[in-house]
């Protein structure tokens, strides 16, 4: 199915998603004559998550949709004009408005780590300018949320995860916009049937404790529940008393839906207590009842750390819903993610930008850049280098070696060891302001981040203290750095 990726982000209406500065700067851009000058501007985050070690991108798709359907309405440029601010020159300019720009971005769902670009946006300086606070939006949260998935699910260790975050959401577009994300990141569903509609995402759920408790008894509710859904008859065991009542309630109705010729794998849902400890009293009982292979799927403010926890335990858990701390990011509620200058264009030429920080970690990376990741013999990932655009980035893979220059000290050489070939990740989604291939299905996506998670070694993917991934400059762009850094002229 070819979905579109939200009602948020319909055919129409976002133009004015922005922030007010790149509107009075585009103006500005406009009266200084500086509006169609070409320039490059580059999205990377600057740290990860606390003790995550790679992340997941995640929101090209949504941020392609938007560019494409760019657009300012009517209604648009009427509210602008009645701000007061903006000369009729550059409403009229508004109102027929097409975005122009070429997009280079890594495949959504590739990983990424800090300080290097995963998107790179070329064109007119004004068209570049207005795009900046809808880019950080969409890609920002959603890179997120991805990445907060695939650290619960590594966590359950091959056990499904179910998205369950709509209801505690920061709003209709983080809990859609989070529900992609968390599927791209691992999850196997989520509940929330809009984004199951409109990315094609399964559905899950059952019932909820209100189901229970509006029938006389628990028994008389699960058997009605089971009667209407009995071929995927998931019950809640904790309204009243998990071990008392819910479990052995389940197990008679269970074993009557059996009886009646139902081939219907028994499953629970615990939604409290102490999981490990329930969970391992439900499977014995259930068990000790004759019934093989039960589903026990655990929620209640569930993370990784806690998943781990209880695996550890020996949890008999082998699904797990997971909703608040996901869809929230709770431990890290935005990701770092800046869009900057890189590059403008002159008469002759490419010259670079650099933004110079008394931070040096905050000092950027100058000029348009190539992306590539190595590769080792075994097809894991050993270190990804920044290389000039043009620049030849299988220089020294014979070696077994690349050299660079390190990000906060340009001066000094480091390498990339056990390099046997090179990737280059930037691939060109959009030219002059023209989508150059259809994007992939949300399925493709998350099967490529799922295997890309996979071959990255376990010292990375560990849930406390993984080790950093190298990222590191070319020769080229570690010299142009350093000779940024020690000019007093930025200027042309």
């Amino acid at each position: 199915m070819n979905l579109s990726p939200h009602p948020w982000f319909a055919r129409k209406g976002l133009a004015l998603l922005t922030d007010f500065y790149e509107l009075t700067m585009m103006a500005a851009y406009r009266r200084e004559g500086q509006a169609e000058r070409e320039v490059c501007f580059e999205y990377f985050f600057r740290d990860l998550p606390p003790h995550t070690g790679f992340a997941v991108t995640a929101g090209l798709h949504s941020f392609l949709d938007y560019l494409d359907n760019l657009r300012f309405e009517t209604d648009d440029v009427e509210y602008l004009r009645s701000l007061d601010v903006f000369d009729e020159d550059f409403l009229g300019f508004l109102s027929g408005f097409r975005p122009r720009c070429t997009v280079r971005a890594a495949p959504e769902g590739t990983l990424a780590f800090p300080n290097e670009p995963v998107m790179q946006i070329e064109g007119p300086l004004l068209d570049t300018q207005l795009i900046e606070s809808a880019l950080l939006n969409m890609l920002n949260y959603q890179t997120l949320i991805a990445t907060k998935a695939a650290r619960v699910c590594l966590a359950a260790d091959g056990d499904p995860v179910l998205e369950f975050g709509l209801r505690r959401a920061h709003g209709p577009d983080g809990g859609v916009s989070g529900s992609r994300a968390a599927y791209i990141g691992g999850c196997v569903s989520t509940s929330n049937v809009l984004a199951g509609k409109t990315f094609g995402i399964p559905v899950s759920g059952t019932h909820a404790h209100s189901w229970v408790m509006s029938f006389d008894t628990e028994l008389e509710a699960f058997r009605r529940f089971a009667h209407i859904y009995p071929d995927r008859c998931i019950l809640l065991v904790d309204t009243y008393d998990t071990i008392e009542s819910g479990v052995p309630n389940a197990i008679t109705v269970f074993k009557e839906m059996q009886a009646e010729g139902h081939n219907v794998r028994p499953a629970i849902r615990l939604d409290s207590g102490d999981l490990a400890k329930l969970s391992k009293k439900a499977y014995r009982m259930m068990q000790e009842a004759g019934l093989e292979d039960p589903l026990i799927v655990a929620s209640n403010d569930l993370e990784e750390d806690l998943i781990a926890d209880l695996k550890r335990q020996g949890a008999r858990v082998n699904a797990w819903g997971v909703g608040t701390k996901l869809i929230t990011a709770y431990d890290c509620p935005a990701l770092s993610g800046v869009y900057k200058l890189v590059a403008m264009k002159n008469d002759v030429g490419w010259r670079p930008r650099m933004k110079i920080s008394s931070n040096m970690d905050k000092a950027t990376d100058p000029g348009r850049k190539n992306l590539v990741r190595y590769y080792n013999e075994r097809n894991e990932p050993v270190g990804d280098m920044l290389h000039e655009v043009g620049e030849d980035w299988l220089k020294g893979v014979d070696n077994g070696y690349i050299i660079g220059r390190r990000r906060t000290m340009p001066h000094l050489s480091v390498r990339i060891r056990e390099a046997a070939r090179g990737e280059s990740l930037l691939q060109t989604v959009v030219e002059d302001g023209q989508r150059a291939a259809e994007s992939p299905g949300i399925h493709e996506i998350r099967r490529y981040a799922r295997e890309q998670i996979a071959a990255l070694p376990d010292e990375f993917t560990r849930l406390r203290n993984p080790e950093i991934y190298r990222v590191v400059l070319s020769q080229r762009v570690g010299e142009m750095k350093e000779e940024l850094l020690n000019s007093q002229d930025m200027a042309d």
